[in-house]
């Protein structure tokens, strides 16, 4: 399956971004999608995912309340809605696709990725 990242820009604190993820590749369902970010200085790091079928999400606490993953599966696509943003979430952020239903969390479960898009949160 190939990625492609969408929907990064440049916001204020407190504001919202939508970012968007397509998938190419046959069976998007069957795999398990995850949003992951890599900030200035720091390693990537898991921000939330999402099994196939859609049923279970899972988010880092830093996120939860704020960030809500979410796939159509008919668009072949995975979204990632952030609100309230703040400044420590700038970061390139990244999606990933893997098969096993395992250890959602860590970036090396994850087989696929795409190139990143850049979330600035600057006043």
């Amino acid at each position: 399956v190939q990625l492609q990242a969408s929907g990064g820009g440049v916001v204020q604190p407190g504001e919202s971004l939508k970012l968007s993820c397509a998938a190419s590749g046959r069976a998007f369902s069957t795999y398990h999608m995850a949003w992951f970010r890599q900030g200035p200085g720091k390693e990537r790091e898991f921000v939330a995912a999402v099994t196939g079928g859609g049923i279970s999400s899972f988010y880092t606490d830093f996120v939860k309340g704020r960030f809500t993953i979410s796939r159509d599966n008919a668009k072949n696509m995975v979204y990632l809605q952030m609100n309230s943003l703040k400044p420590e979430d700038t970061a390139v952020y990244y999606c990933a696709a893997k098969f096993y239903s395992d250890n959602y969390s860590s970036p090396t479960r994850y087989a696929y990725w795409g190139p990143g898009t850049l979330v600035t949160v600057s006043s």
